[in-house]
């Protein structure tokens, strides 16, 4: 009987702790909130008229594009371009192609950092809770390469290849992870007009034979990391007589591929290339309708298409993507971690050489300090770099969102209720056009620092990006997201939201170098005389539209069409059109013996 009475006193004793702490807690919130209240009110009057917070809202709600027909079908332009300006074609009128812009670039910014990689100090086996045993390394500084040093590299390397047989307009295959060598060999691609074929690293052993036999390769440009994948398929490719190797890792045994194909490693060919008898300048320079790029798609939905892609589709995407990104030069640092055979990431990369933007290499498993890849205690390449541009696709973001969320909760209970008041604070004043400096000082810095503590503009793509992740972003990074709409067959480009947009769940306005239509489904009950917004299937026009896709011919007539000599890529994604010209995406349909509407949420 005592021993249960005094259960129920302990019991008792808990309860009171832990009401009293809650009470405390929920006061001292409440407190904070008055005092937030009457600092509103005490600042208000010259914050109102200092900062213009009613200037940010004008600003978010302006009209960014119009249909130069009147026709709410479209097609729809930027108002910067509007009905009788040229669409945007090209970065600078002096650069017509790729190889021009680094060109330009080292002319520019010669003795500026371009390119980093981090030393690898150490690595270590470490065992896991499961058992299981993972490789964790400890990584030093970067080590930057100058833009002269990289043009010579890429000079040298192009002429190696030349040396090596490669010859112009003839495809090449860079098979290889996200790195400094796969920007320096492809910039020598780009110079020396070899059209670089691109396959995911993630694809099977068929589709990378398909992928090769298919774009007719001769040489391949692959990381001794992949370089393996290749033991038991070269008797499926007989055209290939070059691997080019890239890479620290164990170099590859002859012994391991057939007689008939030279090894070589990047800095064998380099050190050829840089030979008296062999350095030399193209024979052509390529023409912006010379193809640049075959770049293969994932496959998801069946065999990889390769999609042909020229330097003017590609100056034209990039053109209009810079456009939305203010003052991009030599003061800012871009992390290059996602894979460079994505249009998005190749683009955002070579728009950053081209405006003297340094470019520091990650990889998704060492990019944070929780990486799974970095030791314990040691930093990542997020908080060594402290990059102040950065892209993601909506998988990243939605880690960060879980992981800081994780920590919030670990934390005590007031932590956690402290965390939760000043970021539905903070979101309340934001989408009201206003900032919140002693937040993002005190609270929200600690947050950013996951980040590097300095990312101005972060650009996601590939996915869509929920509105809830969107807005954590904006609120805990202290930077917009600017969520963007393109795909492979648009070089990326299509629509980006502007900086000064505030709202979230939407793409953006047409950009400047392409136009878009919407063309009614009928059948979906999709059109554009909807109401109160026009809606249709979502197709883009301009000169970042590629030529189709290689070997093709049916599939580019399916997906390609011209109208009133405009050449549109027919994307299948359903979009409606805001009352200030922006796109928002709203479903997809899908040839699946009959056609429905899946929404992208």
């Amino acid at each position: 009987m005592n021993r249960s009475w005094l259960d129920s006193l302990r019991k008792q004793k808990t309860n009171y702790v832990s009401t009293m702490a809650n009470l405390f807690e929920k006061t001292i919130i409440g407190v904070i909130d008055v005092i937030g209240c009457v600092y509103e009110l005490i600042v208000f009057v010259p914050y109102y008229f200092l900062c213009k917070p009613y200037k940010k809202m004008e600003r978010s709600q302006r009209i960014k594009s119009k249909s130069i027909s009147g026709d709410p079908a479209g097609p729809y332009r930027a108002v910067e371009v509007g009905g009788t300006g040229k669409l945007a074609t090209t970065l600078f009128e002096d650069c017509t192609t790729v190889d021009d812009l680094l060109k330009r670039a080292v002319q520019l910014y010669g003795s500026y950092r371009c390119l980093g990689t981090r030393d690898l100090l150490s690595e270590e086996d470490e065992m896991q809770s499961n058992g299981k045993i993972f490789k964790k390394v400890i990584m030093g500084e970067y080590r930057w390469t100058t833009y002269e040093d990289v043009f010579t590299r890429v000079t040298h390397f192009g002429s190696g290849l030349m040396a090596l047989g490669q010859k112009p307009k003839k495809t090449i295959l860079i098979y290889c992870e996200t790195k400094a060598e796969w920007m320096i060999a492809a910039q020598a691609c780009f110079k020396f007009n070899f059209p670089v074929v691109t396959l995911y690293a993630t694809l099977g052993k068929e589709a990378v034979v398909h992928g090769v036999n298919e774009s007719e390769v001769t040489h391949i440009i692959v990381s001794t990391q992949l370089i393996s994948k290749f033991k038991d398929i070269m008797g499926k490719m007989p055209k290939v007589t070059h691997l080019i190797y890239i890479g620290d890792g164990k170099s590859p045994k002859k012994s391991d591929y057939p007689e008939s194909v030279q090894l070589r490693s990047m800095e064998d060919v380099e050190v050829i290339g840089a030979q008296i008898d062999n350095l030399r300048t193209p024979v052509a320079k390529p023409s912006p309708d010379d193809l640049a790029v075959i770049m293969y798609t994932s496959g998801s939905t069946g065999v990889p298409k390769g999609v042909l892609i020229t330097h003017k589709n590609l100056m034209s995407g990039m053109a209009g993507q810079c456009q939305k990104i203010q003052n991009l030069g030599p003061k800012d640092v871009y992390v290059g971690y996602l894979p460079l055979a994505h249009v998005l990431e190749l683009g955002a990369e070579i728009s950053c050489l081209a405006h003297g933007t340094c470019i520091g290499y990650s990889s998704p498993l060492t990019l944070t300090d929780n990486s799974s890849k970095i030791k314990k205690g040691s930093k990542g390449d997020l908080s060594v770099l402290k990059p102040t541009l950065m892209a993601a696709v909506p998988m990243i973001m939605d880690r960060l969102y879980k992981g800081v969320w994780e920590k919030v909760n670990m934390g005590g209970s007031f932590s956690r209720a402290l965390f939760e008041w000043a970021y539905d604070y903070k979101k309340k004043r934001i989408e009201n056009g206003y900032t919140t400096p002693l937040l993002d000082k005190y609270i929200f810095s600690k947050v950013s620092l996951v980040l590097g503590g300095r990312v101005r503009m972060m650009l996601s793509g590939g996915a869509p990006l929920s509105e809830k992740t969107q807005r954590f972003m904006n609120i805990c990074f202290r930077c917009p997201v600017l969520q963007g709409y393109g795909l492979t067959e648009t070089c990326g480009a299509g629509t980006i939201q502007e900086v000064d947009d505030l709202s979230t769940g939407r793409v953006g306005a047409p950009l400047i170098c392409n136009e878009l239509r919407l063309r009614d489904w009928p059948e979906g009950n999709y059109t554009s005389k909807d109401k109160p917004c026009p809606r249709g299937e979502i197709l883009l026009g301009g000169g970042n539209i590629v030529q189709g896709y290689h070997k093709m011919p049916e599939k580019t007539k399916e997906d390609f069409t011209d109208i009133d000599g405009t050449w549109y890529f027919c994307s299948g994604d359903i979009g409606q059109i805001d009352p200030d010209g922006c796109l928002r995406v709203i479903g997809r349909y899908l040839e699946l013996g009959v056609r429905s509407v899946i929404n992208v949420n």
